[in-house]
């Protein structure tokens, strides 16, 4: 494809190179969408395949953690990666991205688990997903800048908001191999950006594009950004797709697969707005819908997420009105139980007593009582007593839990409270209904993102000045979105808490985004 024929062709016309330009450019972002389903339904699995040396509360919010690993690096592949794009071009920066990361995801799909190679599993793991996040930190940053640099003005929404429009690629889409293969083979192919060709051929690159992003006010832009942009839309998105999947599966105990396929379903719904919203940027301006999105999203969460309930386990709303779950014991001896280094032990009757209904997936409160007493479950009529497991042998360790299991189960079961969803009563169209409207919100903010992050920033120092404020939202505040949540959640026995960090950083986007950027739309980025 020559440099013209994408470049030349009548004003706002999508011509047959563009197309190319955009297919191709897009094509790398499955592989994290595919990620995302991925490891989103099967993280149950994994917790138990990878990190079954630690206590089951511990061990799902390391699997969460690990998830998370690959986007605490983003960052960092944005400054290796988008100071190389900015200097060698954007073709070859993320033709390397897209072998990293294709290689990475299929080494995780065979990697052996905890009970084959021991510790080395969830290591290998952690170091996999860490090579993932370094290479989505310089994949997004070097489409998103490939895309916008061949498109006419005006076009910008519209032709970025394609790379953000692959949702429902990354789940259809599982024979990695052979889609990595078609990725590469189609960027082989493909030449050049024609403004950095031109940036190059007048000599106004930088040799420091990481170091010139951080002089003068540029730095100040990125912190701006970061903070009235890219953290509003990381949260909103993961928000809004992966944690709904995770609330599905983990809260409301919604089948896997039945999961996967009404997220499928919004998101087959969905995905046209993110092209609506990228050309609706054009028109209106990108800061505003990216606003708007935010906003909605901290006002509606609560409601939303209680809805998704009532459609999709009806069951579990009805349990918790009629007969909520009280763990009555002493404040004092209920831990937070997360044990990053799988030696502590929660031994507490308290402890006991909570874990035991977080795993069965049941919303309960703590209601204090005195001092030393021994935790009690109380649910509707029923009242099941917790034990104290420190310095029991293991056959009384056995032996009390042995009696505790079943107990809890029947006065759960007796309260109503459902082991699984029951299929039958969900409300599919309801379901899916208020799944649609996470996804909207999430359109809203990330189909106008790419282009608006490429026209705040200079053509030499675009890759690297877009790309990092990009990634340490989505990798820091979005990527641990999950972990964080489920801790609140599992540290509160509220299955809505963990909606708070969400909301919380949406909000804050908003009042730095409405104060302190402006909007772009109409400028020039060939300056």
């Amino acid at each position: 494809m020559s440099n013209t024929s994408a470049s030349a062709a009548p004003k706002g016309e999508l011509t047959k190179g563009h197309k190319k330009v955009i297919f191709a450019s897009s094509l790398g972002t499955v592989f994290e969408w595919y990620d995302f389903f991925l490891y989103g339904s099967l993280a149950a699995i994994i917790a138990k395949q990878f990190f079954s040396g630690v206590n089951e509360t511990t061990g799902m919010i390391f699997a969460l953690l690990a998830f998370a690993a690959g986007f605490f690096v983003r960052p960092f592949g944005a400054a290796f990666f988008g100071s190389l794009g900015d200097r060698i071009g954007r073709k070859y920066t993320f033709l390397v991205t897209i072998l990293i990361m294709g290689i990475s995801t299929f080494l995780v799909g065979v990697l052996p688990n905890y009970n084959t190679i021991g510790f080395a599993a969830p290591v290998i793991l952690i170091i996999l997903r860490l090579l993932q996040g370094l290479a989505m930190g310089g994949e997004y940053g070097g489409a998103a800048t490939y895309v916008a640099e061949h498109a006419p003005p005006g076009k910008r929404g519209l032709y970025t908001s394609f790379i953000q429009s692959t949702a429902t690629m990354g789940l259809f889409l599982s024979l990695l191999i052979i889609l990595l293969g078609v990725s590469v083979w189609i960027r082989l192919q493909l030449s050049e950006s024609p403004l950095f060709q031109q940036m190059k051929a007048e000599g106004k690159g930088s040799k420091t594009p990481f170091r010139d992003s951080l002089k003068d006010g540029n730095l100040k832009l990125m912190l701006l950004v970061l903070l009235g942009a890219a953290a509003g839309q990381a949260v909103v998105w993961y928000g809004g797709q992966f944690y709904s999947l995770f609330f599905l599966t983990s809260m409301l105990k919604v089948d896997a697969t039945v999961a996967n396929l009404l997220i499928a379903g919004a998101l087959a719904l969905g995905t046209p707005f993110f092209i609506f919203f990228g050309w609706l940027s054009d028109k209106i301006g990108r800061k505003k819908i990216i606003m708007a999105g935010c906003l909605l999203a901290a006002i509606t969460y609560m409601p939303l997420f209680k809805g998704i309930t009532h459609f999709a386990n009806p069951a579990i709303e009805e349990a918790r009105n009629n007969s909520p779950a009280l763990v009555v014991a002493d404040p004092t001896t209920c831990s937070f139980q997360f044990d990053p280094v799988g030696v502590r032990k929660f031994t507490n009757s308290c402890d006991i007593a909570t874990a035991a209904l977080t795993r069965a997936g049941v919303p309960y409160s703590v209601q204090a009582a005195p001092a030393g007493s021994l935790a009690q479950i109380k649910v509707g009529d029923n009242s099941v007593a917790s034990y104290e497991a420190a310095g029991l042998s293991k056959e009384e360790l056995k032996a009390r839990a042995d009696a505790f299991a079943p107990a809890l189960k029947a006065a759960l079961v007796d309260a109503g409270y459902p082991e699984k969803a029951d299929t039958a009563r969900i409300n599919i169209p309801m379901t899916i209904l208020l799944l649609w409207v996470l996804v909207i919100y999430v359109t809203m903010v990330y189909g106008p993102i790419a282009a608006y992050l490429v026209e705040l920033f200079p053509t030499r120092i675009r890759y690297t000045s877009m790309s990092l404020p990009y990634h340490i939202g989505n990798g820091w505040f979005g990527g641990f979105l999950p972990a964080i949540s489920f801790a609140l959640v599992a540290g509160t026995g509220n299955i809505y808490y963990g909606l708070w960090y969400p909301i919380g950083v949406a909000l804050m986007t908003v009042v730095i985004g409405i104060l302190f950027l402006r909007e772009t739309k109409d400028v020039d980025i060939t300056q």
